[in-house]
């Protein structure tokens, strides 16, 4: 069984250089060509395709979207990923905090799995949680709050309902207030991060993949004689960072083209 992780693209405008490069990488994967990806030496061989593609959490730096009528610059992307799911592979969105309210349009239009807080993946011998992690964090307490607001179905209604002019300023704003409300230096934030993940090895996981941090990191633990993995994925500001899973194992890369 084969994946890719990714998470934190956080996508605006189809000009920037990282949706370009996003749309270049699901090209690649589509091809087959993600061993070349992974291991460059690998360039030309037989094509090898993925099973699921999992993105966990901030694809977009907002998404306020009716399923009726999408904002124009993210419909490149969109594209792709039902191009990637024609194709067989299992699509799996986690929504951030920068989008959320996904599941009307890329679950019930596209058949897309959405997950809005975690989910439990098994994928071979493997039990595998992966999350944004914007939750992970239970002591920044002001930053919960205004989750809780923002994905309330109050507020849900309410956007439904509004202009999208005015929709798409109140996107902006709270994209701004959710950042300062998570601004942390990304190794103290991994730290976290990492106590979390430990508590869910005790409860049976093989695996914790995260989003959030923006820092790419990739530890191995052992637990109770067995061994266990702790992935941060990084981002696509930054980094182009990616995990790549196969047979039990990890591979944290980064995109290059």
């Amino acid at each position: 069984m084969k994946a890719i992780f990714i998470s934190d693209i956080h996508l605006r405008k189809f000009s920037d250089e990282r949706y370009k490069k996003l749309i270049n990488f699901f090209t690649m994967i589509k091809e087959g060509n993600i061993r070349a990806l992974v291991n460059p030496d690998e360039t030309g061989t037989v094509p090898v395709y993925i099973d699921d593609l999992y993105i966990a959490g901030d694809l977009f730096d907002f998404w306020f979207c009716r399923k009726e009528k999408i904002h124009p610059e993210f419909i490149p992307v969109i594209n792709q990923l039902i191009e990637l799911q024609k194709t067989g592979i299992r699509i799996h969105l986690g929504e951030g905090n920068h989008d959320f309210f996904m599941g009307e349009y890329f679950h019930d239009v596209l058949g897309m799995d959405v997950f809005e807080e975690l989910t439990d993946a098994r994928l071979n011998n493997s039990r595998i949680l992966i999350a944004h992690g914007d939750t992970a964090d239970k002591t920044n307490i002001k930053y919960i709050l205004l989750r809780k607001v923002l994905r309330s179905r109050t507020f849900y209604n309410f956007q439904r309902f509004i202009p999208a002019s005015i929709r798409w300023v109140l996107a902006g704003l709270s994209s701004t207030a959710s950042k300062e409300l998570t601004i942390e230096d990304g190794d103290a934030l991994v730290k976290k991060l990492s106590s979390f993940a430990v508590m869910q090895f005790q409860r049976g996981y093989d695996a914790v993949v995260l989003g959030h941090c923006h820092v790419p990191s990739l530890n191995h633990y052992t637990i109770a004689g067995k061994k266990k993995t702790f992935v941060t994925l990084g981002d696509w500001i930054t980094h182009y960072s990616f995990l790549y899973y196969e047979d039990d194992n990890f591979f944290l890369r980064y995109y290059q083209k």
